[in-house]
């Protein structure tokens, strides 16, 4: 399979749906619905995920799909594509910046090619297994930041899982006295790649979906930088708790998460 002829094609899905979105977001036409305590689906969701399940059907035949919308629920037995039609749907509601198109591939539970198109400032980011992570047509890797004190921090608030929320502002306490200070964005997928691309130094969250960082887990990577979930192990993608840095404060990031999120 070539994974880097499969991503320019997902790379040019993603941009087509990204401009179909911001023309219905010009237009007006949102018709929200409440999924849940501050969990919110629109119909220009709906209507993306289901341009980009079509034409990713024809990418990988027998593919199966985990998306955000339930558009098509027919999980593959080898090949997955995870995809959230738009990461950050209230700020999208809202008309605030960033929202993005997310879209990965998952080969035997890895994770080998991810594609996140951030609207606001009509970035693509994207990477697949071996060839590096890339923004547009440059290539781009984590920072070299080697102290949580010289860096950069991005986090998500949960929006309906409170179990954490003692030990979450602990995290916030230490990291706004303990580094450059705390980012929030409302996008988990636009989070990673900033990582990814060196804005920020770090990120952590709990309470997301496989959908949400899935594409961010492999561009992170591949640009030189690590992930792991709360524990420090590797059930980041479906336990829905993430830690990602800049692999010269991993280790130290990991440690403050480890000991406050336990």
């Amino acid at each position: 399979m070539e994974l880097k002829n499969i991503c320019n094609q997902v790379v040019q899905i993603a941009r087509e749906t990204g401009d179909f979105i911001k023309e219905m977001r010009a237009s007006g036409d949102l018709s929200v619905e409440v999924k849940g305590r501050n969990d919110f689906v629109t119909r220009v969701d709906k209507l993306s995920e289901e341009r980009i399940v079509k034409a990713l059907n024809d990418l990988i035949p027998g593919a199966g799909f985990i998306v955000e919308e339930n558009s098509v629920s027919e999980k593959g037995e080898e090949y997955n594509w995870i995809v959230d039609p738009i990461d950050g749907t209230t700020n999208f509601i809202h008309g605030v910046m960033p929202y993005a198109i997310s879209i990965g591939l998952e080969y035997k539970k890895e994770m080998i090619l991810g594609v996140v198109f951030e609207a606001g400032l009509n970035e693509c980011f994207y990477a697949w297994k071996g060839g590096g992570a890339w923004l547009d047509d440059e290539k781009i890797s984590v920072s070299d930041s080697k102290f949580v004190s010289d860096s950069l921090i991005a986090t998500g608030f949960p929006y309906n899982n409170f179990t954490k929320m003692e030990q979450f502002m602990e995290t916030m306490d230490y990291f706004m006295k303990n580094s450059h200070g705390v980012r929030r964005l409302g996008s988990a997928a636009t989070d990673l790649v900033y990582v990814a691309c060196g804005r920020y130094d770090a990120f952590y969250e709990y309470g997301l979906q496989p959908w949400d960082v899935a594409a961010g887990i492999i561009i992170i990577r591949e640009a030189g930088g690590k992930v792991c979930d709360f524990s420090g192990g590797s059930d980041f993608l479906f336990s829905g708790e993430i830690v990602t840095s800049a692999s010269g404060i991993f280790d130290e990031f990991v440690g403050v998460i480890k000991k406050i999120m336990k």
